[in-house]
């Protein structure tokens, strides 16, 4: 799971998509609204097209899904799930890129909350997913981040739980080749007396496709070797990459 940067909407199609809503909440008051199909009629139409295509702008050139970032999205998934929240069906800031196993064997319809009705799932356009979850380069998987307080945090937790971050072995097959190619570049950088900061983040970008750099310069990897050491022997280039991985 990577940060995810939310682009906006064309204004015509944010307004068309919020008449959507309206239209929708209206329905719901006279008990006449049948989510799914009228999900499907608007999905035919320009401002969800639309809206699918700026999702697939956000998910960078691979086009990954927002919540695994292993497949490939193939369809808008509402976050906060359109058949128990039809009030959100519409909110563009509802909206993210998802696959079918995200959406069909893991996530669905599950959305679980805490006592205050906040969802307890890392949204990836709101939240820096790296700040609550941990990779574990031997294993590739991804867990809850650890808390030296050792305060239970159920987002972190559940995050995990609902998407299976931690039981997917594709995904951390993925997550251990690629971390494995970005590490050496990062190695070979902190070895080099000749070691180039434009160069080294280009390299680095080409080689991330599970949006690792995340945990490597502004989650829990920065204490780790080789990160440990780029940041010892060429603290400008250190900088530079925090900065140009500020969201990823």
């Amino acid at each position: 799971m990577r940060k995810i940067r939310r682009k906006p909407l064309p204004q015509a199609e944010a307004r068309k998509l919020r008449t959507e809503q309206a239209n929708a909440n209206g329905k719901l008051v006279l008990k006449s609204l049948d989510v799914q199909k009228e999900w499907n009629r608007a999905r035919q139409n320009k401002p969800l097209k639309i809206a699918f295509d700026t999702l697939l702008e956000m998910a960078g050139n691979r086009e990954r899904c927002m919540y695994c970032g292993d497949s490939q999205g193939t369809d808008i998934e509402h976050f906060w799930p359109k058949m128990h929240h039809p009030k959100k069906m519409f909110r563009w800031n509802n909206l993210l890129l998802g696959c079918t196993a995200c959406g069909r064997d893991y996530k669905g319809t599950r959305f679980p909350m805490d006592a205050g009705k906040k969802p307890l799932l890392i949204d990836p356009t709101k939240d820096d997913p790296w700040l609550s979850l941990d990779f574990d380069p031997q294993t590739g998987n991804i867990s809850a981040r650890y808390d030296p307080q050792r305060n239970p945090d159920p987002k972190r937790e559940m995050t995990v739980k609902v998407l299976g971050l931690d039981r997917r072995e594709a995904l951390a097959a993925g997550h251990q080749k690629t971390y494995k190619q970005i590490s050496h570049l990062i190695a070979e950088a902190a070895a080099s007396s000749t070691a180039d900061a434009t160069t080294l983040i280009s390299n680095l970008k080409n080689m991330d496709e599970y949006g690792l750099l995340g945990w490597c310069f502004r989650g829990a990897g920065i204490n780790e070797p080789p990160m440990s050491s780029l940041r010892t022997v060429h603290p400008a280039i250190w900088t530079a990459c925090v900065k140009a991985f500020k969201n990823s």
